[in-house]
């Protein structure tokens, strides 16, 4: 039985400029980009939450909300430099860390002697330390498993957390909203309610043929999930499964020569964060990612194991072709050959600069 503890920092990249400023404090915060370059909000503290603003929202209706929003753009180098101080935490405690983002990590303490075996009592401690020493607050779940450790770790936030000893766990995920499972998204959450499914318990009843009959490969994981089953080890070393760099266009790009135009800054971004990338498994393809004025998307790729600039053309343009419609988002990439990711390779570093343009995902 192992023993997991997810710790997730609280609104992490506000809570560092707080520490760093304490008249922020108590006042409605979020670090963003700005409303008049389609930015949005990376992470927000609770104050601006109690005005409905929210990680991912774009930027100029979360001042819509809250016109008194004090909104600061990112500063990467500090929040590198406290993700390093609690990663190193963690590794004080065990070797196997699994790094998610730069506020987020899964711990294995399975034997582990510290706090007298107790994982909970680890968990305190991890904490305890993180506010001593880095000045800021995280919380933590604490479970058998990666899937049920994560939706402990969100329980009691902020500073907070909470066990899910294994005796309680076939009644805690039972009573789980079905979009709590592991890479169940608004659109298959929306499905699920509709067939009558709202929880984990509602989703036992279903068996795995007819899961896999309404969502495909997916419906093996669901059934396994809803019962609380995840056997996916902490995995220290986790090899980046692609790589791309994309930026959203102040105005739109009208047509097929305004997007072709602005793509050579767009490799040359993307080639500086690719030869960056240490111990990177083969290229296998090549894709551009395409967001329209309506906000669709959509994703060309091709087979291609040294792709250059006339393959992200070619592909540009397949892309484009799709809708007759400005562009507002590019996006350039690649993704490594699968048959390397279980072979450790070495993860591309969590502290590797982000091009100047890119935002990165929202944080809790």
């Amino acid at each position: 039985m192992r023993k997991i503890i997810h710790c997730d920092c609280d609104c992490f990249y506000a809570s560092v400029e707080m520490r760093d400023d304490p008249t922020l404090r108590g006042r409605p915060l979020a670090v963003g980009g700005r409303a008049e370059t389609r930015g949005v909000i990376a992470t927000c503290n609770y104050e601006a939450r109690a005005f409905g603003v929210h990680s991912a929202m774009p930027t100029a209706r979360a001042l819509q909300l809250c016109p008194q929003l004090i909104l600061l753009p990112p500063d990467f180098e500090r929040y590198r430099e406290a993700s390093r101080r609690i990663l190193a935490i963690y590794r004080d405690y065990t070797a196997l860390v699994e790094p998610l983002s730069l506020d987020e990590a899964y711990l294995d303490v399975t034997g582990v002697d510290r706090c007298r075996g107790s994982a909970s009592l680890m968990a305190q401690e991890i904490r305890d330390r993180i506010r001593a020493e880095v000045g800021i607050t995280a919380s933590a779940g604490i479970a058998p498993n990666k899937f049920i450790a994560k939706v402990a770790s969100d329980w009691n936030k902020p500073d907070g957390q909470f066990v899910v000893r294994p005796q309680d766990v076939d009644a805690f995920v039972a009573a789980l909203p079905v979009k709590k499972i592991f890479g169940v998204g608004k659109v298959t959450a929306g499905k699920l309610n509709r067939l009558g499914v709202n929880t984990c318990g509602d989703l036992r009843a279903w068996n795995v043929a007819d899961l896999a009959r309404e969502f495909g490969s997916f419906g093996a994981s669901l059934h396994r999930l809803c019962r609380g089953i995840d056997e996916r080890p902490v995995q220290p070393d986790r090899v980046r499964k692609s790589l791309s760099v994309e930026t959203t266009y102040t105005p739109d790009l009208l047509d097929l020569e305004a997007c072709r135009a602005a793509l050579g800054a767009l490799l040359e971004d993307f080639h500086r964060r690719f030869e960056r990338a240490r111990d990177r498994p083969p290229v296998h393809k090549a894709f551009v990612k395409v967001r329209f004025a309506d906000f669709s998307r959509t994703t060309a790729e091709c087979v291609s194991t040294a792709p250059d600039e006339t393959v992200w053309m070619a592909l540009l343009a397949e892309a484009h072709a799709r809708k007759p419609l400005p562009v507002r988002l590019l996006g350039v990439g690649v993704r490594f050959a699968e048959e390397m990711a279980g072979e450790g390779l070495a993860q591309i570093s969590l502290f590797d600069s982000p091009p100047a343009h890119a935002l990165p995902g929202a944080h809790p």
